[in-house]
Parts: structure tokens; sequence; C-alpha cells
């Protein structure tokens, strides 16, 4: 009865309010200063762009003013978070990690919450004691570019439980519900043992939804694990790993995946499961 109800009550509307006020709390429009200049050219040219796209397809006035509608909903909803992460951020993020010689990055997405419970090497992390799904033990090494073991690395891992959901963003999950940081030992290792996450749709009983609809999408994301890895003295690398032979690998509505990010688990010799080993290797700042 519990997953029927958490599941009929995880709107896009509280979804969407949950992210909202989890990236305000991190980020402030008044901590980024961006000069002049910068700021004239690039919004220069993103309204150049609308331009041309309006000129070129002839949008009538009816067009224009559903956009109006739709983007005013967007704010109403509280879904710009969703909007931006799931349909922009992965150009972002492919710019920001060109320079790495490392772990492939990906995009942090809508559902990350900050100081998850911090854990030792080996550890589970937090989940209900009925919890579904297939066990996985994901384990590995930090290390430098040049090799170098990293002791006390932290490993934060965040994702949806079976039914698609995450803790925070819908009703009847424990708050912290699969997420926490896991502290490597002195060699870098980590062991997390967990539970494999599901493909969800993002919410789309809101805006989000309606342009889904209205353009003929799917509203798919394959299962992924959340991760971010950091270290003394290096960057930090924010990434999503998915599951080979997963549904919509090939065709993620974020267009976050990338070949180097899919593991592909084998079944656990002695218990039931499937485990999988990924190392990540960290750019020095």
């Amino acid at each position: 009865m519990t997953e029927s109800i958490t599941e009929q009550q995880a709107t896009a509307a509280g979804s969407g309010a949950a992210a909202t006020e989890q990236f305000r709390t991190r980020v402030s429009a008044g901590d980024v200063h961006t000069d002049t200049a910068r700021v004239d050219m690039l919004a220069t040219e993103l309204l150049n762009a609308a331009h041309d796209i309006i000129r070129r397809h002839k949008v009538t006035y009816d067009e224009y003013n559903a956009l109006k509608a739709w983007m005013i909903q967007v704010g109403e909803d509280g879904e710009w978070p969703l909007f931006l992460d799931v349909w922009v951020e992965h150009a972002v993020e492919e710019v920001a990690n060109e320079h790495r010689e490392g772990s492939k990055g990906s995009i942090e997405g809508p559902y990350y919450v900050a100081d998850a419970p911090r854990l030792p090497a080996e550890a589970t992390l937090p989940m209900r004691d009925d919890e579904k799904g297939t066990p996985l033990l994901f384990q590995g090494q930090v290390r430098s570019v040049d090799g170098t073991p990293l002791a006390g690395a932290t490993v934060e891992m965040w994702h949806a439980d079976d039914e698609g959901f995450y803790s925070q963003f819908a009703p009847g999950l424990p708050e912290w519900n699969l997420r926490g940081t896991v502290v490597a030992d002195d060699r870098g290792n980590f062991k997390i043992h967990t539970m494999e996450p599901a493909p969800y749709q993002i919410p789309t009983d809101g805006s989000c939804g309606k342009l889904i609809a209205a353009a003929g999408w799917h509203a798919w994301r394959p299962a992924h694990l959340h991760l971010k890895v950091s270290a003394d003295g290096h960057q930090l690398i924010t990434t999503q790993l998915y599951f080979k032979g997963g549904t919509h690998v090939a065709d993620d509505i974020a267009t976050a995946v990338k070949p180097e990010l899919v593991l592909d688990p084998t079944p656990v010799e002695d218990g039931p499961g499937r485990e999988v080993t990924y190392d990540f290797v960290l750019d020095r700042v």
C-alpha cells in the first residue's frame, strides 16, 4: 500500500518544488560573477538564435503565445531545474569537462541533496528493511591521473529506488534512502552495497510533460547511479553510471549516456545480486 501511495503522490509539482528549493540552498544568482561583456555576448547570441528560429520557421502569434504561457507555467510548477537539467545541462557538462584526462563526467540532474550520511569504506547505503530490487555491490578505487591511490577520497552516491523514485523528492521514502557519502580507505578503495535502480520517466504531469506530449517524445531515463567523487588537491567529478543492455540507454531523454559510463555487472558468486568494479581517476587541481 505504501508503494502505491508513493507512486500516486509523487507529482511533478512536488518534485519540482523540492528540486527548486534544493538548488536555491546551494546556488544563488548573486554568487555568480560574470563580466558585462560576457553576459552581453551570451544573451545577444541566445536571443539572435531565437529570432532566427522564428524567422526561418514563420512562428505565428498563436505559437508564440503558447510558448509564453508554457514558460510562465514552468516557473509556477517549479520545473525550471528539471527542464534545464534534462535538456540543457549535458551540453554545459561537455564543455566543463572537455579538458579532463581522468574519468568521464556526466550531468548532476535535479535530484542531488548535499550532506548525505558519511559511511566507511565498505558500507551499505541507507535503505528500508524491505527495499525492493536486485542487490548490487559497486566497488572500485579512486586514483590520481598518475596512478597514485587517493586515501580518504569521498564517493558520494545517490539513485532512484526500484520504483524509480528519489528520497526527498517523493513522499513516503526515508530522508536519506539510497543516499550516502562513502569515505575510501588508505588505498582509495571502496565497496558500496545498494540495490539496482530502475529506469524511470521524468515527471509528466506538469509543464515538462506537456512539452514531451506536444513534441511526441518519450520521457524515459535509463537506470543509473549518480556519483560525486572528490579528494584533496583534485578536481571533483560528477557523473552517472548506466547498465549495459538497460532500457533507454541508447535514447536517454537527457542525452547524458556516454560509452565509458556503461557498467556490465556480473552475478555474485556466493550470494544474490550482481557486482561490478569501476575505478575513478581524478585530475589534479
